[in-house]
């Protein structure tokens, strides 16, 4: 039985990984007695006892962490392996970037690897819409790209949560239903989406909180310049679909869906307690718009763990998660805590 302790289990992405993963008969899910969470000592102990720790932290916190293994080892090599939920690993060295879906190989050098870091919600949405036609050779990676996104507000922190629901109480009929944030356009995320995408520039970056506790879509704008030859909308989906054809937690949808909109509308909370990340090519042959909809606690933060801990450990990639619609998860809804954006 694989023993998995949750360092940072009091916060949303830690609580619902321990939700997604308390019913398994696999693994033996180790506790710190909360009183003592912040003692190096006891920590440290467990950190040498698990086969993985996942690291449910602030970035300091969680290389803090690393660094308890790093000193109980001593001079041998620690056997103690990390999934990394924070962004303070995306792009280092020693560590694989937890998307499975980024490359045919990724899965084996994931399942393989010590150092796991699990990656941002931003960037899989953009990643997954924009690396197939990078990899087909069709975008000038010189070109500029720019991103709008919008996330529920469980992605802010545990002061926003609180900030959002004291509004919606004390003040509902002027609620913030948008609101751009990170103007000053360097937001954490952008490290790994240009390092994976291999631009020669970062992109332009806006996020927006909307009023709504979980779900995110991102969306790129695409134009003829950014393209190395002249391509349609149809090639376009057509490279995406066959990109991910085997890919069970991705579905690309049809070329300007009009059956998967409300009245015109894109709904954001469409796959929220799902695995699933929704890809979509909206526009005309002169602008083409790439489009992710997944929910930002599911493929876009504890789902995702549980994907890249499931292949660490050699067991079937989906168990414990669900990318139909509709389907509960574990993945929690409205929970009033939450220490990280993830």
């Amino acid at each position: 039985m694989h023993k998995i302790f949750i360092d940072g289990q009091a916060g949303t992405t830690g609580l619902n990984i321990h939700a997604l993963l308390s019913t398994r008969n696999d693994l033996e899910l180790l506790e710190i007695d909360p009183a003592r969470r912040k003692d190096s000592t006891v920590k440290r102990d467990l950190i040498a006892t698990a086969d993985v720790v996942v690291l449910c932290l602030p970035d300091a916190a969680a290389r803090e962490s690393l660094s308890l293994s790093e000193a109980n080892a001593g001079n041998s090599k620690p056997n103690t392996r990390f999934l990394d939920t924070s962004s303070a690993h995306r792009v280092a060295p020693a560590w694989v970037y937890g998307l499975p879906e980024i490359s045919p190989r990724q899965r084996e050098a994931i399942a393989s690897a010590r150092l796991v870091s699990n990656p941002g919600c931003y960037p899989t949405g953009f990643l997954t819409a924009i690396l197939p036609l990078m990899d087909a050779g069709i975008i000038n990676p010189a070109m500029p790209l720019s991103i709008n996104a919008i996330s529920g507000y469980s992605g802010g922190g545990r002061q926003l949560i609180e900030k959002y629901r004291t509004q919606a109480t004390q003040q509902p009929d002027s609620l913030w239903h948008a609101r751009p944030y990170a103007l000053h356009l360097a937001h954490k995320h952008l490290p790994e989406m240009q390092a994976y995408a291999r631009l020669d520039l970062a992109p332009l970056f806006l996020p927006t909180v909307g009023h709504f506790y979980q779900g995110m879509l991102v969306s790129t704008g695409l134009t003829r310049q950014h393209f190395a030859k002249r391509v349609t909308l149809e090639d376009v989906q057509s490279i995406l679909a066959e990109r991910y054809v085997n890919e069970p937690c991705i579905k690309v949808q049809a070329v300007n869906a009009e059956d998967c909109l409300d009245d015109g509308y894109m709904d954001p909370e469409a796959t929220n307690g799902t695995n699933r990340l929704e890809l979509f090519v909206f526009g005309h042959q002169q602008q083409i718009l790439l489009l992710a909809r997944l929910d930002n606690l599911g493929k876009g933060a504890a789902g995702a763990a549980v994907q890249n801990l499931n292949l660490m450990l050699n067991v079937s990639e989906l168990e414990g998660l669900s990318i139909e619609k509709g389907i509960a998860n574990g993945i929690a809804t409205n929970h009033p805590t939450f220490v990280q954006e993830v």
